[in-house]
């Protein structure tokens, strides 16, 4: 089985022995993760990045103002030539949807559902910099891509471990350090959730951070009962038809919450509702506004693919699919759609392939249902030409 082939991303184990021992167990220290690993993003180019308005940017100085100040991009060209010559590191989000190259790293991790994964976060750092001792409630991959930086790992963590005063930035006040190395490019740290870290630039370095969605249950429970409202009428409501003669009017009796928790399970209970919000709710855009399709109608989508088109998914865009009972389901962009169980290959292909065209496709633009699949996408904006 593919899972059990031993993966030089994960230091010579296989998927199947990180996800048993490691995965949101303990940290793993991965040597030459990325044997020879080339770059593909310069400082300066990231720094450029965080001069567009469009993309979130943030500098955490350690010596500026306060002892932890945070400004929020975009910056204007000028700030890098006003800051001083260590403490300080920028942080740009989400670079995998800008740089192909960077988006490219990601095929790394295909062991691990694509859904889950939120982004890749690029940090620089001057000498000395860093972002102070914190913890995640996710997981992350931290992939070392210039100089050398130190890391330290501490304490499991929660919501009562004790911060710093901040306004903006979560802090650690007490690190208990554990253990530490420092990372050369292609080294790689992987870190469960709630480990306390802290990362110190040797030198001038930049880090890659692969981090995962991890929905709280508190946004599952207020985003699936805000879901699940819109699917239930006015008249259904909590109701008592076997009530029996109240010894004390004032008291809330047990058979009362039986009644109030059988209402609950009905519908808390429905699978295929509960999959269509999850898909929606973790395909949703970080960036809204970058996946936006143009006016397009089915004609032109098919004579543009036969002339020579090709597409590709929106680098902005989330797709997921799964199986119901009735047939498929496909969430893009926090949209979901409910189509016939034929159309699988096409799904994997859509969700899977580098880019569609003609060659690829010839089976489905003669299939009605495939090509209206593609021209939705397509209009909703996951999906775009190549040359876009």
């Amino acid at each position: 089985m593919t899972s059990d082939i031993p993966l030089q991303i994960l230091g010579g184990i296989s998927a199947r022995e990180f996800l048993r021992d490691y995965w949101q167990k303990k940290p793993l220290l991965i040597r030459q993760a990325i044997p020879d690993f080339q770059n593909p993003l310069s400082p300066d180019e990231l720094a450029g990045l965080s001069l567009e308005e469009e993309v979130e940017s943030r500098l955490v100085i350690e010596h500026g103002d306060s002892p932890w100040e945070l400004r929020r991009g975009p910056f204007a060209e000028d700030i890098y030539q006003q800051l001083p010559e260590r403490d300080w590191t920028l942080l740009v989000q989400a670079v995998d949807q800008l740089v192909p190259e960077v988006a490219e790293l990601l095929q790394h991790f295909r062991f691990l559902p694509n859904w889950r994964i939120d982004d890749v976060m690029i940090s620089y750092a001057a000498p000395g910099g860093g972002v102070g001792p914190h913890f995640d409630n996710y997981d992350v991959f931290l992939l070392q891509a210039h100089g050398q930086r130190r890391w330290r790992i501490g304490q499991m963590c929660d919501s009562e471990s004790p911060l710093l005063e901040h306004g903006d930035l979560r802090i650690l006040a007490d690190f208990q350090g554990t253990d530490e190395w420092v990372l050369e490019p292609g080294d790689m740290l992987y870190l469960p959730p709630r480990l306390a870290h802290f990362g110190t630039a040797e030198d001038a370095c930049m880090t890659y951070s692969v981090g995962f969605r991890a929905p709280s249950a508190a946004e599952v429970l207020t985003h699936f009962t805000d879901f699940l409202a819109q699917f239930l009428p006015d008249e259904e409501r909590y109701s008592d038809a076997d009530l029996q003669p109240a010894e004390d009017p004032h008291q809330i009796q047990s058979d009362a919450l039986k009644r109030l928790r059988a209402l609950l399970d009905e519908h808390m209970g429905d699978e295929r509702l509960l999959l269509t919000w999850f898909g929606q709710f973790m395909t949703e855009p970080r960036y809204p506004e970058r996946v936006e399709g143009p006016e397009i109608d089915s004609d032109e989508l098919l004579s543009a693919l036969e002339d020579g088109a090709v597409l590709v998914r929106n680098p902005a865009a989330r797709l997921a699919w799964s199986e119901v009972d009735i047939g498929l389901l496909l969430f893009a962009s926090g949209q979901s759609r409910l189509l016939p169980a034929h159309l699988q290959p096409l799904l994997k292909l859509i969700c899977s392939a580098e880019a569609l065209h003609v060659e690829n496709l010839s089976q489905w633009l003669n299939d009605e249902d495939g090509r209206n699949l593609l021209w939705q996408l397509v209009k909703q904006g996951s999906l775009e030409f190549a040359d876009e």
